[in-house]
């Protein structure tokens, strides 16, 4: 089995000692959507009506604003929000749960197939797990939004992620 590592940019504001976004390719953005896949991911829209669902309602609601059109073909906006377990009890007190298979990865790459989104775009991840693609102008008005004032103070850090740290 291959061990593959993601990277991570940081865009950290020196002067205010915060990460005002994350920039991540289409391998960490589907390790994240990923998450919901769990049973986690049902219990999101019932917790979202409470008010109480923290920063994993916020992917949630990132894969409900992102535009079909930075979904690979093969994935089903609906379907990935409104995942369905079947939970059959056995004769033993036994649990059986199946899961919805995910996307195809038999044509994973740079050319964006396989997964939930496509790889030809770089998305942003706020510190919330807010996740957007990214743009200039979406880059340009979130750092006014977090009141950066300086550019010059702003730096950037490229991070590893592997297994260990996942």
């Amino acid at each position: 089995m291959a061990v593959t590592n993601m990277s991570l940019k940081l865009l950290i504001d020196t002067e205010g000692h915060k990460v005002p976004f994350v920039e991540a390719d289409k391998e960490f953005i589907d390790f994240l959507f990923h998450i919901l896949r769990f049973p986690l991911g049902t219990i999101i829209p019932l917790l979202k009506k409470q008010g109480t669902v923290g920063s994993f309602g916020n992917i949630y609601d990132s894969i409900e604003n992102l535009s079909t059109t930075n979904l690979q073909p093969n994935v089903n906006k609906e379907t990935l929000l409104n995942l369905k377990y079947k939970v059959n009890v056995l004769a033993s007190m036994r649990k059986m749960v199946s899961f919805v298979d995910p996307p195809s990865a038999t044509n994973t790459g740079s050319s964006g197939g396989g997964g939930y989104v496509k790889g030809l775009v770089t998305y942003m991840i706020m510190d919330d797990l807010e996740v957007k693609p990214m743009s200039t102008i979406s880059s340009i008005t979130l750092l006014n939004k977090l009141n950066v004032k300086h550019i010059g103070a702003l730096e950037e850090k490229v991070v590893e992620l592997g297994m260990d740290e996942l």
